[in-house]
């Protein structure tokens, strides 16, 4: 388990009730927004702090997993799919995250990234919306790249 600093942008979304599971992404999601990062590692490059699900392999040279972020306030919350593409040439990912609590499993909302290229040598993260959630509320996220399920993060 892996708890460390990253960014997180601003913005606010709700959803309805669903269930974490690795049967797929729920049916519901919002649009999800693509960063890229280039050779700086997403993790290591700002104050918000990070608890991420272990790296998957999803092809020849390509890895990615699933965190939960929490900002440096401790007031907001928000899921992503990070994505480490180590080939010499682009990696056309799609990526969905849902966020759930952690104390009742509620679902607070579901993001999908559309298919977009992961430069060579680089990485990119899909992010989910920022949420309001005091740091009293334990959060995590399940997540997917492409067909790949990532596995569900620890709580932050």
């Amino acid at each position: 388990m892996l708890a460390i600093t990253a960014v997180l942008g601003l913005s606010l979304a709700t959803a309805g009730p669903a269930t974490a599971t690795d049967a797929g992404p729920a049916t519901t999601t919002d649009a999800g927004t693509w960063r890229a990062y280039g050779n700086t590692n997403p993790i290591t490059s700002s104050p918000a702090t990070w608890a991420c699900a272990g790296s998957k392999t999803v092809a020849t040279s390509v890895i990615a997993q699933v965190c939960a972020i929490r900002s440096s306030g401790g007031g907001s919350v928000q899921a992503a799919v990070i994505v480490r593409n180590n080939r010499s040439s682009l990696y056309s990912a799609s990526a969905y995250v849902n966020l759930y609590t952690a104390s009742s499993g509620l679902f607070l909302g579901s993001w999908e990234c559309a298919s977009s290229g992961v430069g060579p040598n680089s990485w990119s993260v899909c992010f989910g919306k920022t949420l309001s959630q005091p740091s009293s509320v334990k959060v995590y996220s399940v997540g997917w790249l492409k067909e790949t399920y990532l596995g569900q993060s620890p709580n932050i």
